[in-house]
């Protein structure tokens, strides 16, 4: 396989392990610069992009690739200011048309790609409450529903029908300003504009925009500053009746470490959930999304691919990609035999196993706290919070004993691991909160 439709094929598995807005900051404009031997050299735009991927998606991208190139044993990366993509020839260009990714139709103004719009949003029982309420801010931005926040599991659809809504205010009223940024990278402005003192410059972008979008909002969690800043951001747009549109992963009051003032905010407009889709509207989403691509689509194998993908939308697209790639590469047409096939390879992939480590570091990732400080001593309400939901994972999935667990976390008496693992057992039966927050953290660590 040749390095550009290798790296196409990579990009089509990692859109299944992280969420789509991240996907679009991080993989865009990349590509495979080098393959030799057992080493692929990864090409990415500036040395941000090149330090966050290191660490951030190493393991994954070495993964994808092993997972396709057996012999690639480790993955380098390199700054380069030209990313573009070779020349294709007529077969590898039918490929990546099929193949295409968001981020190729962005619109660098907007942040918008306008193949995501209101008419290609399949609706059903799980989303109709959020398609009407983005359809009613559409039609009148700033005088209803502000802020709208919408939240689902990752892989929902979420994505879509944020740039939907803006893509139709766009589109339908011209002179308003619309500006859609994935908040990893609405953070990453913040922090270059406070190193290069350029706040003000920050400051003077941002307050004349009529409809400010944010993707996976939750990503402030913890982040003080940022926080601060969006706070005065967010009121500057809300008093000039400015339409502000958020997304994340859990509703505002699961949202660890955020201050009460923002939580307020994003608690005092239209809040709608994305759940999961059913069978049928699986199948017509995926129906859709094969024709998008020009790609025939058996229904025998669009039933059992919705049946066999239940709670993800971006799932559904993932394996559509493989199935595109599998008939260009082996020039046959797909059948329910070949698609089994490829469900059994990845299923033996994503064999899931649990590690001390892997939920240490899932956890306080999640809660955006310090390895060390779970590890130690301290007694500050969201390090104990965090310590004590790493040892009912290690209770609950590794079926550590109590004794065992007590000498992994820093020597703890076993009775406070007890103690410990009972409060959080209680807690997911009485408090929502908690109980999504543990689901959240299952997932992420499911897809390490």
């Amino acid at each position: 396989m040749k390095k550009e439709n290798l790296w196409r094929t990579a990009l089509a598995q990692i859109q299944l392990d992280i969420s789509e807005a991240n996907f679009n900051t991080w993989f865009k404009e990349t590509n495979i610069s080098t393959l030799k031997r057992d080493k692929a050299v990864v090409a990415v735009p500036n040395a941000f992009v090149k330090e966050w991927i290191q660490s951030k998606y190493h393991k994954i991208i070495l993964k994808s690739l092993k997972d396709l190139n057996k012999s690639i044993k480790s993955v380098d990366y390199i700054v380069s200011h030209s990313t573009t993509t070779p020349q294709e020839n007529k077969e590898d260009k039918k490929i990546i048309n099929q193949m295409e990714f968001q981020e190729i139709a962005t619109d660098h103004q907007t942040g918008l790609n306008p193949k995501y719009t209101f008419d290609n949003f399949i609706i059903g029982p799980f989303n109709e409450l959020a398609h009407a309420a983005g359809s009613a801010v559409s039609d009148s931005p700033g005088s209803i529903y502000n802020p709208l926040f919408l939240y689902s599991k990752t892989g929902l659809g979420k994505t879509h029908l944020l740039q939907a809504v803006g893509n139709k205010i766009k589109n339908n009223i011209k002179k308003k300003r619309v500006f859609y940024i994935p908040a990893q990278k609405f953070i990453s402005e913040i922090i270059s504009a406070i190193r290069n003192n350029k706040m003000d410059e920050f400051k003077y972008r941002y307050k004349d925009i009529d409809v400010l979008i944010i993707d996976d909002i939750q990503f402030l969690s913890g982040k003080e500053k940022t926080q601060e800043e969006f706070f005065h951001t967010f009121n500057e747009l809300y008093e000039k009746n400015k339409q502000i549109i958020l997304s994340s992963d859990r509703h505002p009051k699961s949202i660890s470490a955020l201050t009460d003032r923002l939580r307020s905010r994003f608690e005092g407009g239209m809040i709608a959930d994305i759940g999961y889709p059913d069978t049928e509207t699986r199948a017509a989403i995926l129906k859709t999304k094969a024709q998008e691509k020009d790609f025939s689509l058996d229904d025998e194998v669009c039933y059992y691919i919705a049946e066999n993908i239940q709670k993800s939308i971006r799932e559904l697209e993932g394996i559509l990609n493989k199935l595109i790639i599998q008939q260009q590469l082996t020039q046959k047409s797909i059948d329910i035999n070949t698609t089994k096939k490829i469900f059994d390879d990845i299923n033996q992939l994503s064999t899931v196993s649990f590690t001390f480590n892997k939920i240490l570091k899932t956890v306080t990732d999640f809660y955006d706290v310090g390895e060390r400080d779970v590890m130690g001593s301290s007694r500050k309400r969201e390090v104990v919070k965090s310590r004590q939901v790493v040892i009912y994972f290690l209770r609950k999935d590794l079926n550590y004993s109590y004794s065992y667990i007590a000498k992994k976390i820093g020597g703890k008496d076993h009775t406070t691991v007890i103690y410990s693992y009972s409060k959080i057992e209680k807690e997911i039966q009485k408090n929502n909160e908690i109980k999504e927050e543990i689901s959240h953290i299952k997932e992420n660590l499911m897809s390490v």
